[in-house]
């Protein structure tokens, strides 16, 4: 039986249409109004859930300039990380009008607590499940912690070695989580296409026996999709109003328009897997004129005998197949026969 879990009563699995995630993280660029259109444009894409990241940055990190929380490289170069914490964090005042807001327009909202005072937070709010992240991935006391809700977990395995997801997973399900998922993730902003190894998903499926899906930081939604078709059950994609907006995360973001491709596309990866079906469907059956068969070129008596010249493989594929012309050949007509007609058993015997 294929693993599967259930959030705000939708189905989560290999056997359902895959469940996207619009991560708002910091694209709200300190305006609750932009988050709040963030949720909307979300709603209108046909993503299945927002999800929001739930910190300070005194939870998060430390006030400090020394030299190994300086940024170095990448988006984020020559920042602390206090600094680009306080300018990312969604303010703690704003989480009860966005799940509001949320709910107002019918789509769930959840988020990632990055400590258990944002766990009381989401708790308040009534949070319908949780993300862990995957930088803390290896927080196990806030796996746990998170796990004693009792709420469906989704945790994201970026930079964590299989060890370490093991103990992620033994750490939520000690802690009493039932439903659990983990994401495939690769913790680069962005990330190429090429670091992903994406048939990483099927051995996650096989080793863990979990839902699983993908967390994806590339810049287009080619490898979520493809991600679908080797067995990802959720895609997670950061999510913006403007990939020029200037805010942390808003460069690697998807926009409305690719939000709505991803949503319909994905699913469209997901209808055509199917099953193993070899038969004719019902979008052939129609072409069955454009097919081969044995038709006869000229008119017989019954009891005449097939020759060479009596029968031709043409297309309608109407009569017997090519495959029994030799077979056909010798045989003696029962009934009269006319030009173009069909080459079926009940005009002779086939022996």
């Amino acid at each position: 039986m294929k693993p599967e879990i259930s959030i705000a009563g939708r189905q989560i699995g290999q056997d359902f249409a895959p469940y996207i995630i619009a991560e708002l993280s910091a694209n709200h660029n300190g305006k609750l109004e932009t988050a709040l259109k963030i949720i909307e444009e979300a709603a209108k894409a046909g993503a299945d859930a927002v999800k929001l990241q739930t910190y300070r940055p005194d939870t998060i990190t430390l006030d400090s300039d020394a030299d190994e929380f300086k940024i170095k490289g990448g988006l984020w170069d020559g920042r602390t990380l206090y600094e680009l914490y306080e300018e990312a964090h969604m303010p703690w005042e704003w989480h009860k009008p966005l799940f509001e807001h949320a709910q107002k327009i019918g789509i769930p909202i959840f988020s990632s607590p990055f400590d258990t005072t944002a766990v009381d937070l989401l708790e308040d709010l009534n949070a319908p499940a949780y993300k862990i992240a995957s930088f803390e991935a290896v927080d196990l006391p806030l796996i746990r912690y998170v796990a004693a809700t009792g709420k469906p977990m989704i945790i994201s395995t970026g930079m964590a070695d299989a060890e370490e997801i093991q103990e992620a997973i033994t750490a939520a399900r000690e802690g009493g989580c039932k439903q659990l998922a983990i994401l495939h993730c690769v913790s680069g902003y962005p990330a190429p296409a090429e670091d992903y190894n994406l048939r990483t998903i099927g051995d996650m499926i096989e080793r863990f026996g979990l839902v699983t899906g993908l967390s994806d930081h590339t810049l287009d939604n080619t490898t979520a999709i493809a991600s679908v078709v080797l067995g990802a059950s959720i895609i997670e994609k950061h999510f913006t109003l403007d990939r020029n907006g200037g805010g942390p995360d808003d460069s690697f973001s998807l926009e409305p328009a690719d939000l709505t491709a991803l949503c319909r596309d994905s699913k469209t990866a997901w209808k055509a897997l199917g099953q193993v079906d070899y038969g004719r469907k019902s979008s052939e059956q129609g072409n069955a004129q454009f097919r081969r068969s044995l038709y006869f070129v000229k008119d017989m008596k019954a009891g005449d005998v097939i020759t060479e010249d009596c029968v031709r493989s043409v297309r309608p594929g109407y009569g017997l197949a090519p495959k029994y012309l030799d077979r056909v050949i010798g045989q003696v007509v029962v009934c009269d026969v006319c030009a173009n007609e069909p080459a079926k058993t009940c005009s002779f015997v086939l022996s």
